[in-house]
């Protein structure tokens, strides 16, 4: 049976690092079950909020990673960097891809140099409200997916997929329990043709979720957890969602 694990993703957010310590030690204390939790801060606050959680059973993810080792890249961040800070990190969000230009292709390379580097990796997936209305879903999911995992080989038990739909984040308005459902569906099928164990692949969903949203995906078929936005900023309604899903 999968692990659930639902991931809080604070973005650009709180606004100082104390803030997020003050964040990190309520999520901290509020969090109970057997349900694996993380938190992503902003990269200034990871070395902060890791020893504000050293001993307790939270992550700490980053928010995502560059695809080279090292070398002149301004302002970006080496997956290899992050060693003793923290544990995974999120790669191909859908903001990072609209506001960063970061394509299929980027984002794989993203992902391999994260794994390569111990860590694990939440790949974002999914579709904008065009290519949802236009029934385009599927062909989307497929094409993300494939470019990503073609190389991903025996690091996949460190593979997390976040079915993330465009139009859901951060609008408050939630894709259906029966479309995220059939989403992780399509998801496993492409892991499955390509080799990978896809049953033993944790699939979560994101856009939207809240403590009154969440149950509805907690009993999702395929659906193993949670990549959680703003809700994750108030630790007792991070709370409220992660204990729906234990």
């Amino acid at each position: 049976m999968r692990e659930r694990l639902v991931v809080g993703n604070w973005k650009m957010n709180p606004p100082t690092i104390a803030d997020a310590v003050s964040l990190a030690r309520a999520v901290a204390r509020a969090h109970h079950g057997a349900v694996s939790v993380a938190v992503a801060p902003p990269f200034v606050a990871i070395p902060a909020v890791a020893d504000a959680l050293a001993g307790s059973d939270i992550a700490v993810y980053a928010q995502d990673v560059h695809w080279e080792e090292r070398g002149a890249y301004t302002s970006q961040i080496a997956a290899s960097m992050l060693r003793g800070l923290a544990v995974g990190s999120i790669v191909g969000h859908s903001e990072v891809r609209r506001d960063l230009g970061d394509d299929d292709g980027r984002v794989a390379k993203k992902v391999l140099r994260a794994l390569a580097a111990d860590l694990r990796v939440v790949l974002c997936v999914g579709e904008s409200e065009d290519e949802f209305e236009h029934d385009e879903t599927d062909a989307v999911l497929e094409r993300q997916v494939r470019a990503v995992v073609r190389s991903v080989g025996s690091s996949q038990g460190r593979l997390i997929i976040a079915y993330e739909p465009i139009w859901a984040i951060g609008t408050g308005r939630p894709a259906t329990a029966e479309h995220a459902a059939k989403a992780a569906a399509k998801i496993r099928n492409v892991l499955r043709d390509e080799g990978l164990a896809a049953e033993d692949i944790r699939v979560l969903y994101g856009g939207s979720v809240s403590s009154i949203t969440v149950g509805d995906f907690a009993g999702a078929r395929g659906i193993d957890g949670a990549l959680v936005g703003g809700a994750s900023l108030k630790a007792d309604e991070f709370a409220a969602i992660v204990h729906a899903f234990g």
